[in-house]
């Protein structure tokens, strides 16, 4: 059944910085070639905008293509006070974020010690563990923790799943519906696409609500990729951060928070390897 088709693609060259559109993109197991093939590293660790929302000020383009072969091509980098870098100024990127940090390339799936979480310091506490899930969600007192069920159980031991730099699966993937549905939800004229980070944005004409809530354990072919949709995307603070060209908005937190339980937009895992464009037909199965 087609339930639309492909209107926007986008890449994000470093994981939590501005990405752009592109007319097409090649995925395999892992995902989109070039997307979040670069990483801010700290202290050994992954880093993203929920550590640092600095990052989310920063943009990256790529100044030369990347490939599967060569996912890390050269970047071009714009600070948030819009000086440009390349890939090599790790001490003016940390100058910015105002950490010591370091710019690091995508590592292969088989170096998985690359991709371990730390080991926690001494004894875990319960308490203070729930509460910094709570600061991770945006979450007030009262409001419930969303459901994480659908996350995978690698996560437990990887900062993100080895062999890449996205947060939970290869694909995301958003419909205009849902866009809709939550502006119309309280977000208002603050729901913008770059807020959430999307692969794809679906284009699903008059389709109503959110659509992607009946797409877990379902196929999705997209141009010439296949895709087996995991979950519905859950939703940290992140979106309601403020980021390049976009105040902080407290309405999309609270719709989100509010309206859909924190879940928007759909992962999934990529089990047909091709190439996807802007127009192409999108079907669920």
């Amino acid at each position: 059944m087609q339930i639309g088709r492909v209107s926007e693609v986008w890449r994000y060259p470093v994981k939590s910085m501005g990405g752009g559109r592109v007319p097409r993109a090649s995925f395999n197991e892992f995902g989109m070639i070039g997307d979040r093939a670069w990483a801010v590293r700290e202290d050994g660790q992954t880093r993203s905008a929920r550590e640092i929302p600095a990052l989310l000020q920063c943009a990256a383009r790529f100044t030369a293509e990347p490939t599967e072969a060569a996912q890390s091509a050269p970047l071009a980098i714009e600070l948030p006070d819009g000086a440009e870098i390349d890939q090599d100024a790790a001490e003016r990127l940390g100058g910015a974020l105002g950490r010591e940090v370091a710019l690091a390339p995508l590592r292969p799936a088989a170096d998985a010690a690359y991709f371990q979480r730390a080991a926690p310091a001494g004894e875990v506490d319960p308490a203070a563990q729930l509460a910094m899930l709570r600061q991770v969600f945006g979450l007030e007192d009262d409001d419930p923790l969303p459901d994480l069920g659908g996350l995978p159980a690698s996560l437990r031991e990887f900062s993100t799943p080895p062999g890449t730099f996205v947060d939970c699966y290869p694909l995301h993937v958003i419909t205009t519906a849902s866009l809709r549905e939550l502006a119309a939800l309280g977000g208002g004229e603050d729901v913008d696409v770059r807020r959430f980070r999307p692969n794809l944005v679906i284009d699903t004409g008059e389709a109503d609500g959110l659509v992607e809530t009946g797409w877990p354990d379902r196929e999705l072919r997209i141009g010439g990729i296949v895709a087996q949709v995991k979950t519905t995307t859950v939703r940290c603070s992140v979106p309601a951060h403020a980021q390049r060209g976009m105040e902080r908005s407290r309405a999309v937190g609270r719709a989100l928070i509010e309206r859909t339980a924190q879940h928007l937009g759909a992962y999934a895992e990529i089990t047909v390897s091709g190439e996807v464009a802007e127009g192409d037909p999108v079907e669920l199965v």
